[in-house]
């Protein structure tokens, strides 16, 4: 690299399947385009990432068996240094297995653990390390489908916008689990549960950026559940459906990620098999959506999707073709055009920070 002071990401991948880590890359402000920096494997199987508010300290869950989150350095995005990120201590048992998600909020780094159906808070020390587990908090119950659902499974936890609310969704129990933490203790205490339909699967939400709506991504139905949101009452409530595939798809297809533009016209979601990003327009009230169109996610099994900080660009970790595609996206119409990709085996996630 040069001494350019471009931007930085970090992409995610499952060790276990070939996937190199971590990989710290540099992202070029003109193009979009991503250039690798250094990669560390010091944690097995690294697929979900996030980074301290400061953008100093970079947070990965282990999604193991045994179940781990651990704390690293995070390299600065200009040409500088070896650009790989450093261990801040040694990993922290979540007390679940196969964490799959993260989110750090009120000094506390909490994690989704799918295979234990529970979501576990851990503190974080003055260097941004991580410390033992404050609360656990287990869900319970199931749902319809046979294989999927014949317990509880937490796949993501993040706080709402006005940093009040916890909320989880549970792919197993066909539910959003809304909770509440203690910044001083650590402690999660359950506060509430949405019902969505059953064998839906919910998988991921995101908010629109006005803050009075979510967006549930449903996995075993390819199907987006629009929500409103009351914060002061830690209140959601779905309001209807909208398809994420075309009725002519002819193919098994797991949803995956969903992601709001920035000035809330557009929702994007990811579809493993299909492999497709669908383009869903929102009307003025947020509550209604419409599927525009589906476009090529760029590689096979589209396991995340994100925003660059701009919101001009969208960024698809193809998990099954070992690569992470970029497009640019039109600001009339949401609809995403390929612009490069860079070889990343196994991709999980991408961050940018």
């Amino acid at each position: 690299m040069s001494g350019r002071n471009d931007g930085r990401a970090f992409i995610g991948s499952f060790t276990s399947a070939g996937g190199r880590g971590i990989i710290h890359v540099a992202v070029d402000p003109d193009t979009g385009a991503l250039t690798e920096r250094g990669a560390t494997d010091a944690v097995a199987d690294p697929s979900f990432l996030t980074l301290a508010p400061d953008g100093s300290v970079l947070y990965a869950v282990s999604e193991t068996d045994e179940g781990a989150a651990a704390a690293f350095t995070a390299p600065a995005g200009t040409g500088a240094g070896d650009g790989v990120p450093r261990l801040i201590g040694d990993p922290v048992p979540v007390r679940g297995s196969s964490p799959t998600h993260l989110t750090l909020t009120a000094g506390h780094l909490l994690t989704a653990n799918y295979g234990s159906g529970s979501v576990t808070a851990l503190s974080v020390g003055g260097d941004g390390g991580l410390l033992s587990a404050t609360g656990v908090l287990r869900h319970e119950g199931g749902g319809p489908h046979p294989e999927r659902q014949r317990g509880p499974h937490a796949h993501q936890v993040l706080a709402d916008p006005s940093g009040r609310w916890i909320l989880v969704t549970d792919l197993g129990t066909d539910s959003v689990r809304i909770s509440s933490l203690d910044p001083a203790s650590g402690e999660l205490t359950a506060h509430g549960e949405t019902a969505l339909r059953p064998g839906t699967g919910p998988r991921h939400l995101a908010f629109h950026p006005a803050g009075g709506h979510a967006y549930v991504l449903n996995e075993l139905e390819p199907t987006l559940t629009l929500c409103r949101w009351d914060a002061a009452g830690g209140v959601l409530e779905p309001v209807g459906e909208a398809p994420v595939l075309p009725d002519s798809a002819d193919v098994a297809s797991y949803a995956s990620e969903v992601v709001v533009s920035q000035d809330g016209r557009f929702v994007w979601a990811a579809n493993r098999g299909h492999d497709s990003i669908a383009v869903l327009a929102l009307d003025a009230t947020h509550e209604k959506a419409e599927l525009v169109t589906t476009v090529p996610c760029g590689g096979t099994w589209p396991r995340d999707l994100v925003l660059d900080p701009t919101g001009r660009r969208l960024y698809a970790a193809n998990e099954h073709s070992g690569d992470v595609t970029w497009f640019d996206l039109d600001p009339t119409t949401g609809i995403p055009a390929r612009a490069g990709s860079i070889e990343a085996p196994a991709a999980s996630c991408v961050i940018f920070g």
